[in-house]
């Protein structure tokens, strides 16, 4: 990681960036290559320009090592995904639970930068005039910043733009209300132009593979409701079932096939993680993904992991939360596969629509079909979204579990498989063991994409993870729980320090990595 580059002149362009100084939009947003309004205007050009600043920095694609510190140094760690094998900070840092505020601000920054102000400014240029543009960036805009929402808690939504000294936060309850709304208004938007066979003006701004495709667009906005509406469900579960059965009831419904998954293609830039990994070798395949992958064979290691150079042939991974002497030890075990190496990122897959239509009904929700179904339609989908052969055999096959995790070189690591269950559909089971295989299997599906990953550990406990074996986080953290949110950033406490504690007091806790976020209880899942 170059943290060089992480200079006090950055940090200062960011807060100039985000919601702290947001009085002057209009003059931000002047066009630096001297074009008039009126030339803007043509083709929509004006509205456009917001949108490709939002689809690149959902997850950062540039620079990398801004991704690294966005993502890739905590959900995807935290997540079970990957590990690394740098001491950073002398071992001291995310994977051992010390937060590092001056990374973890980079997931804040960067997401009002980009994400909530172009949606801010599309709004204004755009909404009454231009709907279609509006409702686009509405679904874009939940996309990014329901992440920041299930990172942080309480964050700044409604009062975005104000020009207040005091900006302050939504509840994460609040937060979520105003995005089921804003899906409803997107998506009721849209739906009325493809009834009318209105031609998509939005095609050579679309950065995802629907080409401007309104109803695609519209089946992303009711799949990306029904993960919002099963993050809920042991908080509001009423509101869980309406919302999750109002997106699969509606005429276009959810994803289906590998067609309709959500990704941003990028015509610069491949996903940063190939970098992190193959060049910095700061990313390695987790202990986990080796104990759970490994242990069920899994056809879909080849696409995700490369094998081990210090042990050819061979899927190594890192235990998370270890003591690193040195880089070297474990710098040469399996680095992350073709799956990175990639201008297509993917942000919402069609196998994980299956996996939460099986957790729908698993609870009894009118999902259009059983659980046993929609969780076997999930993985025959990720097969075959990573190109991998065998999926019936894997489907039925109830013997395979998890493995035992072995350090060659280091056995206080080593560890008894934790996540003890076979892939074959059990009718017999309880409720709790059909969840612990669905999420596994979401999980397993879900893989690069960390931040997703990570939210249904915290809210369901699956897959059960390896322990860290060192914990920094002076109690604040327990090694059981594993970090439940990050602390609010720096940038926020220099200048609207009466909008942190709106949002500390409606985090209804201290203001540490332990607390939880509003839907992450402590409620059992049944």
């Amino acid at each position: 990681m170059k943290l060089n580059k992480i200079t006090k002149a950055t940090i200062c362009m960011l807060v100039l960036a985000t919601v702290g100084c947001t009085g002057d939009f209009e003059e931000i947003n002047t066009n630096p290559n001297g074009f008039t309004p009126v030339e803007l205007e043509q083709d929509f050009n004006h509205v456009k320009l917001g949108f490709a600043p939002m689809f690149n920095n959902i997850l950062v694609l540039n620079p990398d090592w801004v991704y690294q510190l966005q993502q890739g140094l905590n959900s995807d760690i935290w997540s079970g995904y990957m590990a690394t094998p740098t001491g950073f900070e002398g071992g001291i840092n995310n994977s051992t639970y010390f937060l590092m505020d001056n990374w973890n601000g980079f997931i804040w920054d960067y997401g009002y930068q980009n994400v909530m102000f172009n949606a801010y400014d599309i709004a204004n240029k755009a909404k009454g005039k231009y709907d279609q543009f509006y409702s686009l960036s509405l679904i874009l805009k939940v996309e990014g910043m329901h992440r920041i929402t299930d990172t942080f808690g309480p964050i700044i939504y409604s009062q975005f733009g104000t020009s207040d000294t005091t900006i302050g936060y939504d509840s994460q309850e609040e937060v979520y209300n105003q995005m089921f709304k804003e899906l409803d208004v997107a998506v009721a938007d849209l739906t009325t132009r493809v009834d009318a066979n209105e031609e998509s003006t939005f095609a050579s701004t679309d950065l995802s593979d629907y080409k401007g495709d309104y109803k695609a667009w519209v089946k992303f906005a009711n799949t990306l409701r029904l993960r919002l509406a099963m993050r809920i469900v042991k908080v509001n579960p009423a509101l869980a079932k309406t919302e999750a059965e109002k997106a699969v009831a509606h005429k276009f419904g959810v994803f289906t096939a590998n067609a309709d998954l959500f990704k941003v293609i990028s015509p610069v830039y491949t996903n940063p993680i190939a970098t992190i990994s193959g060049s910095w070798l700061d990313i390695r395949m987790s202990a986990d993904m080796e104990s759970i992958m490994g242990g069920y064979a899994d056809p879909r290691l080849a696409t995700y992991f490369d094998t081990s150079k210090q042990f050819p042939d061979q899927y190594k991974g890192v235990r998370t939360g270890i003591e690193i002497a040195a880089k070297s030890d474990h710098q040469d075990f399996s680095g992350i596969g073709a799956v990175a190496r990639s201008r297509e990122i993917v942000l919402f897959t069609t196998a994980e629509a299956y996996f939460l239509r099986a957790e729908g009904a698993l609870r009894g929700w009118n999902m259009g079909g059983t659980a046993q179904e929609f969780y076997e339609k999930g993985i025959a989908a990720s097969f075959e979204q990573r190109g991998a052969s065998g999926a019936a055999n894997y489907i039925a096959d109830n013997i395979k579990t998890p493995k035992a995790y072995v350090d060659p070189s280091f056995t206080v690591n080593n560890s008894p498989a934790v996540n003890n269950v076979t892939i074959a559909w059990d009718a017999a089971g309880t409720n709790e063991l059909k969840l612990q295989k669905i999420i596994t299997q979401k999980w397993i599906a879900g893989f690069p994409e960390g931040q997703e990953a990570w939210s249904d550990y915290r809210r369901t406990g699956y897959p059960k993870l390896f322990p860290v074996l060192k914990n920094y986080s002076a109690g604040t953290i327990t090694t059981e729980l594993g970090v439940r949110r990050v602390n609010f950033v720096q940038s926020e406490k220099a200048t609207n320090v009466g909008g942190v504690a709106t949002g500390v007091a409606k985090l209804g806790g201290p203001d540490n990595g332990g607390t939880r976020v509003w839907w992450d209880t402590t409620a059992p899942n049944f």
